[in-house]
Order: structure tokens, then sequence, then C-alpha cells
């Protein structure tokens, strides 16, 4: 009988993983990008507590593994006594900003991509050579620059950044003592932060997307740490990330002849493969172009700002986003914030048009959260609902007073009332893929979306 290498053992079910993995964002619109829209734009919080329960559930099954003793997590990138702070704030910053430009984060990409959007294989392609120069290339010397500010927790007495060895540190009980009760506290809360929603509960689709996209995290783990645990060629232990592995996909079929397949570049070939077969399977699947010249270079723009800027912080929305905070680093939700952060500014950007727009825009948020959180009391009087006049009010935000866009937003005013409504018809069914109206069109009925476009000619 021969016995596979621990190499194809590996790669085999890291390809599994990643087309289940793909299957299932494709059939959930699990995104992480498309959370932040929802929340911002919409105030809709289903997908963004979809992406919270997905970090739940790795939390809670990534250290119950180690509690266990079947995977050492801190042989992971994410564990080491070197804090990359700097590097998780910049390059969080720039892959959130980037990731609106492009059109979704690196797990998106590629789930667009296996839904035949050919706008993702451009981004992909320019996201893993950026990704590529920043590790070994071009880049490669300001990112080994940037490092010099770390802050080497060893000389601290520490053995690595994880929570529970920090807590230990400080407080005397074994880190292995505090650890259980540390990823249930996390775990344990953003799960019921989750679940205390009525909407979210009752939405089977964010739920089965979170739950199965958090344990598709712990099953990395147990690939790398499980099977190819090998007494004498160990793989390196990790889990889901997309922006390095884009990169190492690339070099993958340039050397095909000359190379290995790792976790990494199978998880990318297995995710466009699963999203694949879901968008045939589900009718979806749909060969789109960019729109125009401004589209195809804010899409460039944004796979350079996710290659360079994932490398930085170590990940992506997933990489540091859930498998990084399954593994209890302190890195990770640093990464994350700037990550939210960039991706708020990114989205106003869009709708600003300027950068000096975007975060005067950020700011009145922030200023209007505190005035919110003062007025609470006031939260409970009733409020009538706005007229249809006023639903059109929220399209002159990016398309200009009256649908004039003098920026690179299309002029509303430009096409006829049916082929809006029949465009508007398209994002809200799911047919038209866009890195915005398609999540805003979805929180419009069909009738007041034709209010909309009627008002708008009055």
């Amino acid at each position: 009988m021969v016995e596979l290498a621990v190499t194809t053992l590996v790669g085999s079910g890291a390809f599994v993983a990643g087309s289940v993995f793909g299957w299932t964002a494709q059939k959930t619109d699990f995104c992480t990008m498309g959370a932040l829209s929802d929340m911002v734009v919409m105030g809709d919080r289903r997908r963004f507590r979809a992406w919270m329960l997905a970090v739940a559930v790795a939390v809670i099954g990534t250290q119950a593994l180690q509690s266990s003793g079947l995977v050492v997590t801190a042989k992971s990138i994410y564990l080491t006594p070197n804090l990359g702070w700097a590097g998780a704030l910049l390059g969080g910053l720039m892959f959130g900003f980037g990731m609106t430009l492009g059109g979704g984060c690196g797990n998106k990409t590629l789930v667009r991509l296996g839904g035949g959007n050919l706008k993702s294989l451009v981004v992909f392609m320019v996201l893993g050579l950026f990704a590529y120069m920043t590790q070994r290339g071009l880049i490669a010397p300001a990112r080994l620059q940037l490092e010099v500010s770390n802050l080497n927790l060893a000389s601290f007495g520490l053995a690595s950044q994880g929570m529970p060895d920090i807590l230990a540190r400080l407080s005397g009980l074994p880190a292995g003592t505090l650890r259980p009760g540390l990823a249930v506290l996390l775990g344990g809360g953003l799960a019921a932060w989750c679940f205390k929603d009525a909407q979210f509960r009752g939405s089977y689709r964010d739920v089965t997307g979170g739950a199965v996209i958090g344990l598709l995290v712990v099953a990395g783990w147990a690939i790398t740490g499980i099977l190819g645990n090998d007494d004498f060629d160990p793989v390196p232990l990790a889990s889901f990330s997309f922006v390095a592995p884009m990169g190492g996909s690339l070099q993958y079929l340039m050397s095909f002849t000359g190379s290995t397949m790792d976790f990494g570049v199978a998880t990318v070939g297995g995710v466009i493969f699963g999203a694949f077969l879901a968008a045939k399977a589900g009718g979806r699947f749909r060969v789109e172009g960019f729109a125009d010249t401004p589209d195809l270079i804010r899409h460039l723009l944004g796979a350079a700002l996710m290659g360079v800027g994932g490398v930085l912080a170590l990940g992506c929305t997933i990489g540091q986003g859930v498998t990084g905070l399954s593994t209890l680093a302190l890195s990770s939700p640093l990464a994350l914030g700037a990550i939210i952060l960039g991706g708020v500014l990114g989205l106003r950007f869009l709708e600003e048009g300027s950068l000096a727009g975007a975060l005067r825009a950020v700011f009145r948020l922030s200023l209007g959260v505190g005035v919110a959180v003062l007025a609470l009391p006031l939260l409970a009087v009733p409020v009538r609902a706005a007229p249809v006049a006023g639903l059109a009010d929220a399209c002159f935000g990016c398309h200009g007073t009256d649908g004039e866009s003098p920026g690179a937003m299309p002029v509303l005013t430009a096409k006829s009332p049916d082929e809006l409504k029949a465009i508007l018809r398209e994002y809200r069914s799911g047919t038209r893929e866009a890195t915005i109206m398609d999540r805003i069109a979805k929180g419009y009925s069909e009738a007041q979306l034709d209010a909309i476009i009627d008002s708008l000619r009055q």
C-alpha cells in the first residue's frame, strides 16, 4: 500500500475545506466587507453578527484543540513574542480601505471569481503580486524597516503575545488555567451578542454562514496540526488566510514543477472551486467585467492596498479577523480594529468622492454616535416613517443632488426610469454585483425602489 506524503494529505484536506468555504460563502453571502457596508450604510448588523459568530465558533473550537493537546497554536505565526503593532495598525487600515475599492476582501475576491466575475480575476492577480512583493520583493525592505518598531515581549518575560500568557504574567496564575475561561468569555460573549438579536436568530442564512466559516477555521488548524504533524517533516501550522496565499498561488502556478502545494495555496483553489459549484447550482454564475476606466482604477488601487496591507498586518478579515483571533493573539484585535476603521473610511470615501470628505464623514459619524449615546432616553419617542421622497435623499449622498453626479459615480438622470428600475431589481435579486448597491437595494421592497425612481423624475 502506497503511503501518501504528508504534504499531499494536507493539500487534499485543505482543498476540500476550501471548497466548503467557497460554497458556504457563495450560498450564504458571507462577506466581511459587505457586513461593514450593511452596518454603515443601512444599519443592518446581521452579516456583521455572522462574522462575529464565526469568530466565536473559531475561538472556542481552536482553544479546545489547544487545551486537548491536539494542536499547539504557539507554533503559528500569530503567537510569536514579536508584537508587530505598527504593521497591524497600518496594514489593517490599508487593507480595510483597499477592500472597499476592490469590491471585497480576499475571500470575497475568490468567491466572486468562482462566480464568473472577471474584475475579481484582476484583483486576485494584482493583490497576489503586491503581497509577494511585500513579502520577498521590491516592497520587502520597507516592511523590514517598519518591523524595527516591533515590540519584543520576550524582554518582559513573555513566551508569546497570547492573551492567556499576558494575563498569566500579570496575575501569577498558569496560562493553561486562564485559557479556557478566556475562550469561553470571548467566544461565549460574542455568541450571546449575536443571538440576542431576533432578526439574526431568524436568518438561517447568516447563522449558517457564520457557524460553518468558524468551524472551517478550526478544521484548518486540525488539518495542519494533526494531519500535518509528521515526526520528521511537519508542515507549518496554519489555518484560513488569503492575502499571502494569493501571492503563493501565483508563484505556484508559475513554478509548478518545482513547487509543493501548501495549505494556503490549496485553500485558494478550493474556495474558487466551491464558489463556482455553488454559483452554477444556484444559477448565479455570471461573467462580468469593468464598467469603465474609473472602475478599473479603483479595483487596481484596492488590490494593491490589500496586498501590501494584508502582509503588513499578517492577515485579512479572515486571516486576522477570525483565524488570528482564534489563537487569542494580541495583534489580532489591533489588526481587526484597524481593518474595520479602514473599511468605514473607504465606504465614506466612495460616498463623498474624496479622502478629506471621507474623514469629515467619519468624524461626523463618531460625533453622532456620541450624541446618540447621550440621547438614549429619547429613543423611546416614536418617529414617523419617512416619505418616499425622503428615501430618495439617500441616493444623493453618492450620486449628487437630484442624481446629477459631478464625480465618478453614475449620473442617474442619464438613464430612463425603466432602465433604473431594471438595474435596481438586478441588484436586489443578486444577479448584478456591485461594491455597495446590491446590499443597499436589498434593504428596500420592489415597490419602494419603483417609488424612489419615480420621485427622482418629479
